[in-house]
């Protein structure tokens, strides 16, 4: 298992960390916050909010102890082909996104299919820090101090089938506020999906939140998937829906390019991008490329899922 030592919230400051537009989003998250019917559980968040410290200081037992990626660098270098297939497209066309109000309906193979807000998400638990190591397929890769509450508490509140063995995420695809969408890159709307045992995993989380803000529409507002353990295009960003099924799903990549993106991107040094090597990457902000760790680093943590595969087959 990973040493997890806590990082202290005057390792950053917030000026430097957090740009203009993102700080004067707070108000909007705060004014959200100011209704909720909050529990106990929910209380460190509360306070956390009230005094506008940062959210930093809610600690995730499973974040690593790496330095994080400049806030800088997480905001302006993304994927998000919905506006835009440059990596600075996503931070200069997501202005355009609605983000409230939103809902996320989880359905299919459920006993109790249900239509969340937005807001009721964020009442489920507390937000925690989970900083993980994320990488995408081109080898870059980045540290980034999540907030958000695991996938497997929505998923458990439906109370999944026995037949359900994949879940699906499906994306907003609204060619009106997101102008990627006019473009026949993929077949809209982006959906991703995992095997049920993968997203009940506690690695696998709903993101709000980043760096103690709620979530720049740019990395996937206002809800987003995180796969630590994945290549970044399993996570889908600004998810509206959630669906259990009893079938592998057809994924956005796997229906675009097969040959090149398999249903289980684990991050696996031994299996290379048909055009690219897998086995260094560039972490952003660094110079040198580094090793490539099986599962991102988190093998002893994932790696009990896949027993038994093949994963040069499986990838």
């Amino acid at each position: 298992m990973l040493s997890i030592p806590a990082r202290r919230t005057n390792d950053v400051t917030p000026s430097e960390i957090t740009p203009r537009e993102v700080f004067e989003r707070r108000r909007d998250f705060l004014g959200t916050a100011a209704g909720f019917a909050l529990g106990t559980a929910l209380a460190p968040l509360s306070a956390a909010l009230a005094s506008e410290k940062p959210l930093a200081s809610i600690k995730s037992p499973l974040s690593t102890p790496e330095k994080p990626t400049p806030l800088k660098d997480v905001t302006s270098y993304n994927n998000f082909y919905e506006f835009g297939t440059d990596k600075a497209d996503p931070a200069l066309h997501a202005h355009t996104l609605k983000t409230r109000p939103w809902t996320v309906s989880i359905e299919g193979l459920v006993k109790q299919p249900k239509t969340f807000a937005i807001d009721d998400i964020f009442r489920l638990g507390a937000l925690e820090e989970r900083i993980y190591r994320l990488r995408c397929v081109e080898g870059w890769s980045m540290v980034i101090p999540w907030l958000g509450l695991p996938l497997a508490t929505l998923l458990k509140s439906v109370e999944p089938l026995g037949s359900a063995k994949y879940v699906e995420f499906i994306s907003a695809a609204d060619p009106k506020t997101m102008p990627g969408v006019n473009r026949s890159v993929i077949d809209w709307p982006y959906l991703e999906g995992l095997r049920l045992d993968e997203a009940m995993h506690p690695l696998t989380l709903l993101a709000l939140g980043l760096y103690g803000e709620v979530l720049p529409k740019q990395n996937g507002a206002p809800l987003r998937l995180v796969v630590p353990w994945k290549y970044g295009f399993k996570s889908g960003k600004s998810i509206v829906k959630i669906r259990l099924v009893e079938k592998q799903p057809q994924t956005a990549w796997m229906k675009a390019n097969p040959r090149e993106y398999g249903f289980y991107s684990n991050v696996n040094p031994e299996v290379d991008h048909p055009r690219w090597s897998q086995a260094s990457e560039r972490r952003i902000g660094e110079f040198l490329k580094r090793k490539t760790l099986p599962f991102n680093g988190y093998a002893d943590q994932v790696a009990p899922l896949y027993a038994g595969m093949d994963l040069k087959i499986n990838f």
